[in-house]
């Protein structure tokens, strides 16, 4: 048995992209504050796909997928800022490059994955609906719809 919200393909990749966080954050030595921040944002992504995936009402909907889509894009951020005391940054370094803490490749990775993300939470956001499985696929037996004891041998 599984959720709705697990079958849609977002929410796989914002899980992929937990995973690839806390792998680089397990690698980050020091940068305290930018692997908590980093961990936070990347399962707020996953988290709030799931909670909007299950709201009643497309408002609702709408409001946890951006609220997703807005910490993916914070995620990007954080891959990608100008470092503050690099004279002169080339355009590809970001905070964690410029400190030597991740490779160009670690970024390029990380950012291809939050690309997909946003991309794939910019248009789940604007069907308004939610994914789940069909309940019928859990009935194993036909269901008489009258209330009475007999079997109703003409519906068979």
């Amino acid at each position: 048995m599984s959720f709705g919200h697990e079958q849609l393909d977002v929410y796989l990749v914002a899980i992929e992209y937990v995973a690839w966080a806390y792998r680089l954050c397990e690698e980050l030595h020091g940068h305290r504050n930018a692997k908590d921040q980093l961990l936070r944002a990347s399962q707020a992504i996953a988290l709030n796909i799931a909670e909007g995936n299950g709201k009643a009402t497309g408002g609702d909907r709408h409001r946890y997928f951006d609220i997703a889509r807005g910490s993916a894009l914070e995620c990007g951020a954080r891959l990608s800022q100008k470092h503050a005391k690099a004279a002169k940054p080339k355009p590809a370094e970001d905070v964690l490059e410029a400190c030597g803490a991740i490779s160009p490749q670690a970024q390029a990775e990380g950012k291809q994955l939050l690309d997909r993300i946003v991309a794939m939470l910019t248009r789940v956001g604007r069907r308004g609906y939610p994914v789940s499985k069909e309940i019928l696929a859990y009935r194993t037996q036909a269901i008489d719809p009258d209330p009475d004891a007999d079997s109703d041998p003409d519906r068979a």
